[in-house]
């Protein structure tokens, strides 16, 4: 049992965590082995996020202090919630982790998006979307597309030229 001023220490570090963080997702782990939510942790860790398992009165006490509109009391089942770096990264590792481990009970359960509450389906619908450098190498493509046709078109003009020359210079010799 945890003393009252541990909890308050707890409660102080969650409601940072929260305020830091660009995106929560909350999950069911109910019936997740030891080794598979050491795995999920991992996986989260890779993309600059992480996942902690809380009691809903402690977490809805700091999400309220960090005002984010989610009542963690009316979450579905053993709630872990990931706090994420960027808007992405934690709802696609879970998601991704849960969609290579068909026998994983892990479910996602609702999240929040800068302060506003998110249902599942809309948590799941985010994890779908490109990450930031996943966009970033789109655009670089994008934006280098016309430079790379043009060159390439310019090349092709003395290409031609030079193929022509060569031609003329076999037929004088």
């Amino acid at each position: 049992m945890m003393k009252r001023a541990e909890k308050e220490s707890l409660l102080k570090q969650v409601t940072e965590s929260a305020k830091e963080a660009k995106a929560l997702v909350f999950s069911d782990y109910k019936g997740v082995t030891v080794k598979q939510l050491s795995e999920i942790r991992a996986e989260l860790r890779k993309s600059g996020s992480r996942f902690q398992i809380l009691k809903k009165t402690i977490l809805n006490i700091a999400l309220s202090d960090a005002g984010i509109a989610v009542d963690a009391r009316k979450l579905e089942g053993q709630v872990g919630v990931a706090f994420s770096t960027d808007e992405v990264s934690a709802a696609k590792a879970i998601a991704d982790y849960v969609k290579a481990n068909k026998d994983m009970k892990l479910s996602i359960v609702g999240g929040a998006l800068e302060g506003k509450a998110l249902s599942a389906a809309e948590v799941k619908a985010l994890a779908k979307l490109p990450s930031k450098d996943e966009l970033r190498g789109t655009l670089a493509g994008t934006l280098q597309a016309p430079i790379a046709g043009f060159v390439r078109t310019l090349s092709g003009n003395l290409s031609g030229l030079v193929r022509v020359l060569s031609a003329v210079a076999e037929k004088k010799a």
